[in-house]
């Protein structure tokens, strides 16, 4: 939107053409978003505490949930959503397909999320709507995204990137969407799991959405591609303003959401971010670059599989104390911050091995 007035503006003052830059407009859309979220939270945390709007606690979770975490508004991620895509529109290029794909997905999912989420305060339980409905809808967003991204793209860019190899890109062909779908619906439940203590899943997403950034500006200039020897992706470079803009937002939300949190992101939140971050792996052929990053949402998925595996099979025996694994972490002794830094150190660690691959090969 702005991009455009300042093209116009341009033609009466040069000095305007310093925002085409690509690198002055991730910044702003960082800044932007960072500015709004603070500003919205304080509003946003007072209206839900007028409504009641409480996060509804799991009954069979650990005690101090039940005790220190029942009056403590849910609903934030509207916070996230509304920085994310407000920045969002104002510094990119809204012609380009993938930005607005981006906005789609993180619109999408929200209201799914949203609507999970007052279910669960109507119902006053911690159930929401049935799984099979909430699966199938993510499923259905999935879907459109994915279809879509596949028509949209050259025949020669439905490939995936494979890390630390020379020749290193796959052509997928037709196994692009259902892959695409999987790592959609996955990664937006993965970060559902995940939030389940204060600031847990934000800050992950932060540094994630950071290194996007970082692939989304690489593999969209032609030069530097070239050099690490990566995909050249034409018009990527403009969905690094939208992985800033989830950076700004993330930020804004951690300062209500750090321990002890004024307010939960819950679905809509999670499930948006979740699904963003697997929206731009997709984009920029990096979906196993993010599956290193988002090495704690995994360990979260599998932690659950694995207990509810062990429950069946072996008579009722399980496997973890409590899952996701950040509750048997809780029930083993640490205390809730320790438990939320050292999660929060592994993503940095991970992050960091994730972007070597750009030139380790």
């Amino acid at each position: 939107m702005l991009l455009t007035l300042f093209e116009y503006l341009s033609e009466f003052y040069s000095g305007f053409n310093v925002f085409q830059y690509l690198t002055l407009r991730i910044v702003m859309g960082a800044l932007t978003s960072l500015i709004i979220s603070l500003l919205l939270g304080p509003y946003i945390i007072s209206y839900l505490r007028e409504k009641q709007f409480y996060q509804s606690i799991r009954e069979d979770g650990p005690k101090s949930h039940i005790d220190d975490k029942n009056t403590t508004p849910t609903m934030g991620g509207l916070i996230i959503i509304a920085s994310v895509v407000i920045s969002s529109v104002l510094w990119s290029d809204l012609k380009n397909q993938y930005v607005l794909l981006l906005l789609f997905g993180i619109l999408s999912f929200g209201l799914i999320g949203f609507y999970d989420d007052y279910k669960k305060l109507v119902e006053g339980s911690s159930d929401g709507m049935k799984g099979r409905l909430k699966l199938l809808l993510q499923i259905l967003s999935a879907s459109i995204i994915t279809i879509y991204l596949y028509t949209y793209m050259e025949t020669g860019e439905i490939s995936s990137v494979m890390p630390f190899l020379k020749d290193n890109s796959v052509y997928l062909g037709a196994l692009f969407i259902p892959w695409s779908i999987f790592i959609l619906v996955g990664s937006s439940n993965a970060v559902n799991l995940t939030d389940g203590l204060d600031g847990l899943a934000i800050l992950p997403c932060i540094l994630i959405a950071s290194a996007f950034v970082i692939f989304a500006y690489v593999h969209g200039n032609i030069n530097i591609s070239e050099y690490l020897l990566i995909p050249y992706i034409e018009e990527s470079g403009e969905i690094a303003i939208f992985a800033a803009s989830m950076v700004g937002a993330g930020l804004g939300f951690l300062w209500f959401n750090s321990y002890p949190a004024e307010i939960f992101m819950g679905d809509c939140g999670s499930l948006s971010l979740g699904s963003s971050l697997a929206l731009l792996a997709i984009i920029l052929k990096q979906e196993l670059a993010f599956a290193i990053m988002g090495g704690i949402f995994i360990a979260e998925v599998l932690s659950v599989i694995i207990q509810v595996t062990s429950f069946k099979m072996r008579n009722g025996k399980r496997v973890f104390k409590m899952a996701p694994l950040h509750h048997h972490y809780e029930l083993s002794g640490l205390s809730e911050p320790k438990i939320i830094m050292r999660f929060w150190i592994i993503t940095f660690i991970l992050v960091l091995i994730a972007l070597s691959t750009l030139k380790i090969r």
